[in-house]
């Protein structure tokens, strides 16, 4: 099925500002994806951009990803079957702080760091009323898109650094990206028609799940076609290190110690495919658990570790594998997407 052959082409992904996102390769993928497919698994959705293009193309969509922020967006763009956000939800959102004493967790942490207090201090004050929204899908798309919001007002849209409130104060860099003193209220308002309208039914069950997909691929039945795009161990695999206020803010700790210059949370959840120590085993059983699976589609680049061939190696006992390749002209950032290195696809059938 070509990608531009499906109706729900109107509805828009709100672009994503992820390290390593497909999104602007979600076109070429969809290329490979044969038409007879109908029900897909996203293993590490990360964005979602990927998973939306599968809900796109009509297909039952099982997505996941091991941290809940990410999977929240999954909750609020795939599974979510036509749930938005109301003036009356707006409102509740956006009032007090419904309960002071528990929710102070980012103005604790983050204030003059990422945030200037006044800002730290409205994100609690949205976290406490999240709950209020009685629908789940609300709720999952109230956090995504305050994630979202956060992302837009921190340079380079990670929490891996400590020059936040730096660059917000440099006239060349905000000249350049204004959302670097634009209040989260004013950003999450522009976001919100967005997210809105990019909600819609596509006449399936989708699901989202917050799983290491070592455990949830046994678990699962009837999948047609599976793609994963698991970290690259040598750039940029520690996404809990760059979103750790992400998933701080959506999980809402109070158990956790807080680390480094960062705050970053500890101890952090395995994922498995993060340290080369582990990534090569781990991803021999992924493709051991996968094997049910018809059609695997693998995203990779020519610059990551395992090399293209130690992973053809270990897809070898399994399937057949073409090799596909789009270059990058300029870098993109994340994943070795560096100008003149190479996009990967790794096409895995039976036959």
């Amino acid at each position: 099925m070509l990608f531009d052959e499906t109706r729900y082409l109107d509805y828009k992904f709100p672009k994503p500002q992820y390290l390593g996102a497909k999104f602007i390769h979600r076109g070429w993928i969809a290329q490979f994806i044969p038409e007879y497919v109908n029900v897909v698994l996203d293993a590490f959705a990360g964005s979602q951009s990927i998973a939306y293009m599968f809900k796109q193309l009509g297909k039952k969509v099982i997505t996941n990803d091991f941290l809940n922020f990410n999977n929240l967006i999954g909750k609020a763009l795939i599974e979510n079957p036509g749930y938005i956000l109301d003036k009356n939800d707006i409102d509740i959102l956006l009032s007090g702080n419904s309960n002071p004493i528990e929710f102070n967790l980012i103005e604790f942490l983050f204030s003059d760091l990422f945030f200037i207090r006044e800002e730290a201090v409205f994100a609690d004050s949205f976290r406490s009323n999240v709950h209020r929204l009685e629908n789940p899908y609300k709720q999952a798309l109230a956090l995504a898109i305050m994630c979202r919001s956060m992302t837009r007002k921190v340079t380079m849209g990670h929490f891996a650094h400590t020059q936040a409130l730096i660059y917000a104060a440099d006239p060349i860099r905000v000249k350049r990206n204004r959302s670097l003193i634009r209040p989260l209220k004013e950003i999450f308002m522009e976001l919100l028609p967005r997210y809105n309208t990019a909600v819609f039914n596509n006449m399936q069950s989708n699901i989202s799940y917050n799983e290491n997909i070592l455990d949830l691929l046994p678990k699962l039945n009837d999948v047609d076609l599976v793609y994963f795009d698991p970290p690259y161990c040598n750039s940029h695999a520690d996404y809990q290190s760059f979103y750790h206020l992400l998933e701080t803010y959506v999980e809402y700790w109070k158990d956790k110690s807080f680390i480094n210059k960062t705050n970053r949370y500890e101890p952090k959840r395995y994922s498995g495919f993060d340290k080369v120590s582990d990534a090569l085993d781990n991803m021999q059983l992924m493709f051991k658990y996968a094997a049910q699976i018809p059609i695997w589609l693998v995203s990779y680049n020519d610059r990551s570790y395992p090399d293209i061939d130690t992973m053809v190696g270990m897809i070898s006992p399994y399937r057949k594998v073409r090799i596909e390749r789009k270059k990058y002209s300029a870098g993109r950032g994340g994943k070795g997407s560096v100008a003149g290195s190479n996009e990967v696809l790794l096409i895995c059938t039976t036959n």
